[in-house]
């Protein structure tokens, strides 16, 4: 008769720690979590590993989800985010309320500009845009609706976070920073002269950051309570951009949406204490 196995006398630092056990909704999620901007449309094969489950789970999960239509297959095969859940993503709160609010004065800044025009909020450590208004024959961008970008590296991206608490500042200052070209801000020390002058100037100037050839201004927009809750920009060629004139334009369209949010201008603004805003 085998011996009884004796218990693992090892110290607890030592052992080797077991799996988590994910539940039916975390694997769900996970599966959705496999889709980004940069995936937008993949395989049976891709969900499975990116959503690091087993091929047979990722297939009976991504069937169920289709049959919900949260996701959809195309000609070739590959999964999509579905319709319908773009449908349950409209009424979230910071993004219907906000756009609605929004709308008239981007619309204004667009006509005022022909450029392409921006509405975003931020999400833990990044930029979301929940609105954008393109311009033919505008300056090519990488955003559009959902996309998420660094904090960082966008002009509304550093509007947030010279509004943001300083232990947000800090978590994004002690890096790790990504370079999308030679001009992205990479720099702690410089970030931080960069969110300075933001707060001193109440705009941000985001110049090639992103890509070689755009250039974006942006401007606060507040809550009812005072505390930056979104950022309206502009995106333009950064050759011969007309930064001077632009300021202003967008200054008045985040004002403007400020007000409609309930903002006041002899408000004294409320420092954001960083429980907001997806942290």
């Amino acid at each position: 008769m085998p011996e009884p196995t004796a218990p693992d006398q090892r110290p607890a630092s030592r052992r080797k720690p077991k799996p988590a056990v994910r539940s039916a909704a975390d694997r769900l999620l996970h599966v959705l979590g496999a889709f980004d901007q940069h995936n937008t449309a993949l395989s049976l094969s891709d969900i499975s590993r990116r959503a690091e489950l087993p091929l047979a789970t990722a297939h009976r999960l991504v069937g169920a989800l289709a049959r919900w239509g949260a996701l959809e297959r195309d000609e070739r095969g590959d999964y999509h985010i579905g319709l319908r859940l773009w449908e349950l993503a409209a009424l979230a709160p910071r993004g219907l309320g906000m756009r609605q609010a929004a709308m008239p004065f981007l619309e204004d800044l667009y006509e005022a500009t022909h450029e392409n025009v921006h509405l975003a909020v931020r999400d833990g450590l990044e930029v979301v845009y929940i609105e954008r208004i393109s311009a033919r024959g505008a300056v090519g961008v990488r955003s559009r609706v959902g996309a998420r970008w660094p904090l960082h590296a966008t002009g509304v991206g550093l509007v947030l976070l010279a509004h943001g608490s300083a232990q947000l500042q800090e978590q994004v200052c002690a890096g790790p920073l990504a370079s999308f070209t030679p001009h992205t801000v990479t720099e702690p020390a410089r970030l931080r002269r960069t969110l300075a002058e933001v707060r001193r100037s109440g705009c941000a100037v985001s110049d090639r950051q992103i890509t070689e050839d755009a250039l974006s201004v942006a401007a606060p927009v507040r809550g009812a309570r005072g505390t930056v809750v979104a950022s309206v920009s502009v995106v333009v060629h950064a050759q011969d951009a007309p930064t001077r004139a632009l300021i202003p334009a967008v200054r008045v369209a985040a004002r403007g949406v400020s007000r409609s949010l309930g903002w006041r201008p002899c408000q004294a603004p409320v420092t954001d204490s960083g429980g907001t805003h997806g942290v």
